[in-house]
């Protein structure tokens, strides 16, 4: 009996030692994937929170020059754009720029953009001031404008301070109107 109870034992410590090994190998198997998974989880998080890097190169006087400016989204006064102001003693530039801002002529990147429906895709702006009823008269040019035809006219009174209700009188004449403020896109 005893050979048969040492067999046993002998048996039975093996069948111990081999389940203990196997555990050690899950085990370590199982924080092998940990390991993995805490690595891919942190190569994921960086790849999507990487910055990127934009490469401008020089602009040439084509199409590409507005191409190489709207890729960064920063236009460039004297580069992409000119803005003149005149007749500065009859009207500030601030209570210009408040108009301009009131109907988002302002906005330099919506301006250049051709992109639809935020763009607005415009060639020229020219402000006229009309000192007598306190309006300015602004007159847009969309890119690809004929002659001296704008593309749309807005009035905007000063001391509302909005563009008036009853749409104003649009089609005073502007022309024997001070020009107070030109803005031009340069890039074609």
């Amino acid at each position: 009996m005893d050979i048969l109870k040492s067999e046993f034992e002998r048996s039975y410590m093996s069948d111990n030692q081999k389940n203990a090994r196997n555990k050690k190998v899950l085990y370590g198997i199982i924080a092998l994937l940990g390991v993995v998974i805490i690595v891919l989880g942190i190569y994921v998080y960086n790849l999507s929170n990487r910055s990127t890097t934009t490469i401008v190169t020089a602009p040439t006087k084509s199409a590409s020059s507005e191409k190489a400016s709207s890729s960064t989204k920063k236009y460039v006064a004297g580069k992409d754009y000119k803005i003149t102001y005149s007749n500065t003693n009859l009207i500030s530039k601030e209570q210009i720029n408040k108009a301009l801002g009131a109907n988002y002529l302002n906005d330099i990147s919506s301006l250049m953009s051709t992109k639809k429906p935020s763009g607005l895709d415009m060639a020229k702006v020219e402000v006229y001031y009309n000192k007598d009823k306190n309006l300015l008269v602004e007159r847009l040019f969309k890119n690809g404008y004929k002659g001296n035809q704008d593309s749309a006219r807005v009035v905007y009174d000063i001391s509302q301070g909005k563009i008036p209700d009853n749409g104003a009188d649009t089609d005073s004449h502007y022309l024997d109107l001070p020009l107070v403020y030109t803005w031009e896109k340069l890039t074609k």
